[in-house]
């Protein structure tokens, strides 16, 4: 092959940096699934979708944290239920060590709660296996530019949840937070100024179940007393916390 080295013509050089500047305008998405069909299947339709590379494809949720810690993609496009580590839980062991990485869950429809949770483990979003191609390419895009891609409905339950939040937040749920679904519920009624006894009633528990979730909450939160668990419990609620 005859390359010319005439002003204006390109060089080998040239082709190489543009070869390489394509390579990293390439969207790169780490699969995982533990099914291996469904992998193919992602793997092959955003392979029709320009501007996409798959570098790796994990089979369980060990395999997705250490492989989105290795590779770093921009992007990991992962099933709920996987072997092993859930996908939930995986999420939120690559969000905290690799802020960078963007989690996308994806999976058959799920009840709400499953999806909420998702989205309090650090998840960027929660998308249906019934997506068409393109809206998953564009919604993959969209998450890598620091957007969220979740279905309308849940974009609507959302905003309702806002909406009938009262003013000191409780009931919002920051989406990284240390402490379980169950341990905000507590914290929710701490904050509320009820009692141990009143938050047992309540919630339907024993009070030496709710001292021992007050404990943890406290533990969690690295403070010594309910009332500096509510300082740090409005401080999380807040729009800019994450």
């Amino acid at each position: 092959m005859h390359l010319s080295l005439r002003a204006g013509a390109p060089t080998l050089g040239s082709m190489r940096r543009k070869s390489a500047e394509q390579e990293t305008d390439r969207l790169r998405v780490l699969i995982a699934d533990g099914d291996p069909l469904a992998r193919r299947v992602i793997r092959d339709c955003l392979g029709t979708a320009p501007g996409f590379v798959v570098v790796a494809e994990a089979k369980d949720g060990v395999e997705a944290v250490e492989l989105a810690l290795h590779y770093r993609p921009e992007v990991v496009l992962m099933e709920v239920n996987l072997p092993g580590i859930d996908g939930i839980s995986a999420c939120r062991e690559i969000v905290a060590r690799a802020p960078a990485v963007r989690v996308v869950m994806f999976s058959v429809p799920q009840e709400r709660d499953i999806e909420l949770q998702a989205l309090r483990a650090g998840a960027s979003g929660f998308l249906s296996k019934d997506t068409e191609v393109s809206s998953l390419a564009r919604a993959l895009r969209s998450v890598a530019s620091g957007e969220a891609a979740v279905s309308r409905s849940l974009t609507s339950h959302l905003v309702t949840a806002l909406r009938e939040s009262t003013e000191n937040g409780a009931g919002m749920r920051p989406i990284r937070s240390p402490l379980t679904t169950r341990e905000w519920e507590v914290l929710d009624h701490i904050c509320a100024g009820e009692s141990t006894r009143e938050i047992a009633a309540r919630l339907f528990l024993t009070d030496d179940t709710v001292y021992s979730h007050t404990k943890s909450i406290l533990r969690k939160l690295g403070v010594h007393s309910r009332a500096e668990a509510v300082i740090v419990a409005a401080r999380l609620r807040q729009p800019g916390h994450v």
